[in-house]
């Protein structure tokens, strides 16, 4: 089928991610699926590219690669120029994430970061991401079934019409951690404001010398009125879609910094 979609999926929690095998699932019936993903779990990694090794492709089946050590973008910048060269995919998918991408997170977000890669690189792109609570009870308790859901929807419709966004913007999407029939359906949101808190565990190895562990603070987020956020939106039983732009100039600030200066 010569005019059959190309879908390029990546991810941040590695190509073993239970996560990132419920997305292939869901999306194969709906065009040609290319899986590109990092060897090792990157969460948190941020928008960053490999510049001081090389990187090695290996495929492990037919249009399944992992990425030694390589990063989300890196999956991403790598896969359009070895892979796609002439014919660029039609839409970038990341995630299923184990866990949320809201708020402030984002900008740490591996499974974000390879969807901006993506936009940058003129592909339309989405981050998907699951919300769990209890340290994943909720994922083994639901599993992936509403995010599947979810992420066909918004492809099947895109593939129909159109990317809903312009150039250098994707969807952020968080799922909450409810069954299916629970849900509420889709909520268009902005990021909202994290409440963060400084964990890390201070821990010895058996030579006595100290080491940090940076622990998972929290899903705490400030109330916020008048406008409905990702964090209040999920909490509420929907699904968050959120428009992400990659220009982060706080142009409000900019008649005053002037003065200023």
């Amino acid at each position: 089928m010569p005019n059959r979609k190309k879908i390029l999926i990546t991810n941040d929690d590695s190509y073993e991610s239970k996560g990132l095998t419920a997305l292939i699932e869901a999306l194969q019936p709906l065009g040609h699926v290319t899986v590109v993903a990092p060897s090792t779990e990157k969460s948190a990694c941020g928008h960053s590219l490999t510049l001081t090794r090389p990187l090695n492709f290996i495929a492990l089946e037919k249009d399944f690669y992992k990425l030694d050590d390589g990063t989300p973008s890196d999956c991403i910048f790598l896969a359009l120029n070895k892979l796609f060269k002439e014919n660029k995919p039609d839409i970038v998918i990341s995630g299923i994430n184990i866990g949320s991408n809201m708020g402030e997170d984002i900008t740490y977000s591996g499974t974000a970061s390879a969807a901006m890669e993506a936009v940058l690189q003129g592909i339309p792109a989405i981050a998907i991401s699951q919300v769990y609570a209890e340290h994943g009870k909720s994922i083994d308790e639901y599993g992936y079934a509403l995010a599947q859901k979810s992420i066909v929807t918004l492809v099947e419709k895109i593939f129909k019409e159109d990317f809903p966004l312009p150039p250098r913007k994707f969807l952020n999407v968080n799922i909450p951690p409810i069954p299916t029939e629970s849900c509420k359906g889709f909520k268009v949101t902005r990021a909202g404001n994290r409440l963060y808190a400084h964990n890390a565990e201070v821990h010895y190895n058996p030579r006595g010398k100290e080491y940090y562990w940076i622990g998972l603070p929290e899903l705490g987020w400030m109330e916020t009125k008048g406008h409905i956020t990702d964090f209040e939106a999920v909490n509420d039983g929907y699904i968050s879609v959120t428009p992400v732009q990659l220009d982060m100039t706080s142009y409000n600030d900019i008649k005053d910094l002037d003065t200023w200066l």
